[in-house]
């Protein structure tokens, strides 16, 4: 495995969140109600569900024509097109739009979910508060403004906790974009679904692309 482009050059502790941060954009959040449809129950917390209407059919969950040596299970994310494929069988792959990297806080190489949460707590890093001090120094898992959403994956190597998380986000106009500070975003309905399909242990490689994006394949 190789990380390259700043390959941890960035802190494990100045990514540990690619999130939409408490608080950054309240006027945007009060503008953005195309967004949202409602609300839905988990586990005994609720969460703003996404108005898919409202995304581009690119971005939609959907499952497609895709090409891997990678093994049935493996989560593989194109940071260039802003994707996420769970591998299937038979050259086939789920596919997730997703938010990522911005420039200088991308990642790229093999790891490993070691270490899932249901409504994770979030911690801002000591370095995204010196450059974010009016951040609340924690948000409760559940709390309407965590900005991981209903599920978080951690991503390890080498039995060491790389900073990186996939999880959810409170901006679903995020998905799409570069982004975050090296975390993978995605819907929360999507986290919901990726999360109960990978086990601790799942494999995940990051690529800075994986050339032309996949052909959309009839799921029915």
């Amino acid at each position: 495995m190789i990380l390259t482009r700043r390959s941890l050059l960035v802190s494990a502790g100045a990514a540990v969140t690619a999130a939409a941060l408490p608080g950054a954009a309240p006027a945007q959040l009060a503008s953005s109600a195309k967004w949202f449809a409602g609300s839905a129950e988990d586990t005994g917390y609720s969460f703003r569900r996404t108005n898919f209407d409202a995304i581009a059919p690119q971005w939609k969950r959907q499952m497609v024509k895709y090409f891997s040596s990678e093994p049935a299970g493996t989560i593989v994310v194109d940071t260039r097109h802003h994707f996420l494929y769970w591998i299937w069988e038979n050259n086939t792959a789920l596919r997730y739009g997703v938010g990522v990297g911005k420039e200088g806080f991308q990642w790229f190489g093999h790891a490993r979910v070691d270490r899932k949460a249901l409504w994770p707590r979030w911690v801002p890093p000591p370095e995204m508060l010196e450059r974010r001090p009016d951040l609340p120094r924690r948000v409760e898992g559940g709390a309407a403004n965590n900005p991981l959403g209903p599920r978080a994956m951690y991503l390890f190597r080498a039995g060491r906790d790389l900073g990186y998380r996939i999880h959810g986000t409170l901006e679903p106009w995020s998905i799409g974009s570069d982004v975050s500070s090296g975390c993978i975003r995605m819907f929360p309905e999507d986290i919901i679904d990726l999360y109960q399909r990978s086990p601790k242990g799942t494999r995940a490689l990051v690529l800075e692309h994986i050339g032309a994006p996949a052909t959309v394949v009839d799921a029915g």
